[in-house]
């Protein structure tokens, strides 16, 4: 069994680095990055335009980081899958389209959550 290694600072400091390492690495690589990086733009300038709720700036960084979360597992799951075996394989197919799937739902989920906050505003905006 291993010995329990006690809390370090330094330690602590270098998981952030790797995980902030993570996280550019994921931007430099990764298109949809982008395009979730626009969407959640987009949704920070409606929040401004359009003044939400403090429960409503919840519902949307849920939403959004929500989201962020199932893309980055999205990438880790496809980069595994294809560590493993380049070849077509049907059941890497369905781990890769299964880990798509959770993005699917989230940003879905993400849209809806939008669209429930943000139409009633705009509606009254046009008015």
């Amino acid at each position: 069994m291993k010995k329990d290694k006690s809390f370090s600072i330094t330690a602590r400091t270098q998981s952030f680095g790797y995980a902030i390492n993570g996280i550019i690495a994921f931007f430099k690589q990764e298109h949809n990055a982008w395009l979730h990086g626009a969407a959640t733009i987009m949704v920070i300038v409606l929040a401004f335009v359009f003044p939400v709720s403090k429960m409503e700036a919840v519902a949307l960084a849920l939403a959004v980081g929500f989201v962020w979360t199932a893309e980055i597992f999205n990438t880790a799951i496809e980069k595994i899958m294809d560590f493993i075996s380049l070849e077509k394989n049907p059941a890497i197919k369905y781990i890769k389209d299964l880990a798509a799937g959770a993005v699917l739902v989230a940003a879905m989920a993400a849209l809806v959550t939008g669209l429930i906050i943000f139409i009633p505003k705009i509606q009254i905006w046009l008015r």
